[in-house]
Order: C-alpha cells, then sequence, then structure tokens
C-alpha cells in the first residue's frame, strides 16, 4: 500500500465534519493531479486494506459495503465512534 495514499486518504478525510464521506477521485487527484486516473486502482487497494483494518468504511449509497464484494461508485469515511 501506498504510503502517499494512505496520507491523502487521512489528510482529506481529517477536515471533514463527522460522518462525511470522499470520493476515491479525490484522493488520486491529491497523488497524482495530472495522472490521478493511474491512481485509482492504488487507492481502491488501499482503502480496502484500511477498511479490513477497521480504521476505515467504504461506502456504497450511502451504507457501510463488505471492502471484500462491492463494485461501482463508492466513497469513504471515517469509522463512527
Amino acid at each position: 500500500m501506498s504510503s502517499a495514499i494512505e496520507a491523502a486518504i487521512f489528510e482529506r478525510l481529517g477536515t471533514l465534519p463527522a460522518g462525511k464521506s470522499i470520493s476515491p477521485e479525490e484522493v488520486a487527484r491529491a497523488v497524482d493531479p495530472e495522472g490521478w486516473r493511474r491512481q485509482l486502482s492504488q487507492v481502491r487497494d488501499a482503502a480496502v486494506a484500511l477498511a479490513r483494518q477497521g480504521r476505515l468504511v467504504i461506502l456504497r449509497h450511502g451504507k457501510p459495503a463488505d471492502p471484500d464484494d462491492f463494485k461501482g461508485v463508492w466513497r469513504m469515511r471515517l469509522p463512527e465512534p
């Protein structure tokens, strides 16, 4: 997992109010503004690993999704306390 991607995820999430989420595109653009599309799969891999550790929640349609089985448009947020 890229530490730059992980840092970008938590940097973005740290600036948001509790319960708000970010898109993978936001993270990819923060890591590589010019070639952000190439970063999307790495952002997904990092998000899945962080979700498995309980450090991140992956959302589909605003609800928590199984990190091992989700497709389509998704977002990330911090776990609720």
